[in-house]
């Protein structure tokens, strides 16, 4: 299912480089670019709050309608959020122009449904390696996320991208042999089954005791 679209107030930047973003960020403000369709990039700001309320309801993969003095002005993507590696705060955003029917390439959040029969029955633990695929597709189609079901993983055994469905009209660009989820035994049954092939090994080759050399 697509996200629904949302709106973004957002005015243009009038001061660039480090001060400038700065200054907006003390502000309670985000500096961004926005760029796409062969036009030259814009420099805006817009909320900080108000943006982060949007990635937390969809708005990481939707389609967002940006809003320059209350009129529509651009719908947009979320290319790429860039955030203080201490604070993790929004430092930057990267917005793409895209049209209503325009196939993008973009990634989308990774879901397993289900629970792995080889944890639910033979105690495993479950590995997701993965958490975005690569698609291309419809923008106004863009769902929130994708499933892969891992009902039937046992025991050393794995789901690729190629056992997750996709929406009608789009392609997996991921290539399709990448290992989203793995099923391993628990540590505890590793040692276990370790001990058990060690003990097997001892008793396959007994030690011959009172055994006499052959005369010289």
């Amino acid at each position: 299912m697509a996200s629904k679209e949302m709106t973004l107030s957002i005015e243009r930047r009038e001061k660039l480089g480090t001060t400038g973003a700065n200054a907006l960020r003390r502000e309670g403000k985000i500096p961004a670019v926005l760029y796409g369709h062969g036009t030259t990039p814009q420099h805006i700001a817009f909320d900080m709050r108000t943006f982060d309320e949007l990635l937390h309801h969809g708005g990481r993969t939707g389609v967002i309608t940006l809003l320059m003095n209350g009129k529509k002005s651009e719908t947009v993507l979320v290319r790429q959020v860039t955030r203080n590696p201490v604070t993790r705060g929004i430092q930057h955003v990267d917005l793409l122009r895209v049209s209503a029917h325009e196939a993008v390439r973009t990634t989308i959040p990774l879901t397993t449904a289900g629970v792995a029969r080889g944890v639910k029955d033979f105690g495993g633990v479950m590995d997701v390696l993965v958490h975005d695929l690569e698609v291309e597709g419809p923008v106004d189609q863009l769902p929130d996320h994708l499933e892969v079901d891992v009902t039937d993983l046992g025991i050393h055994q794995h789901a690729t991208a190629a056992d997750v469905k996709l929406p009608k009209n789009f392609k997996l660009l991921t290539a399709p042999d990448t290992i989203l989820v793995s099923v391993e035994a628990s540590k505890t049954a590793q040692h276990l089954e370790e001990a058990a092939s060690g003990v097997g090994a001892e008793q396959a080759t007994p030690e011959v005791i009172g055994e006499t050399p052959e005369a010289q």
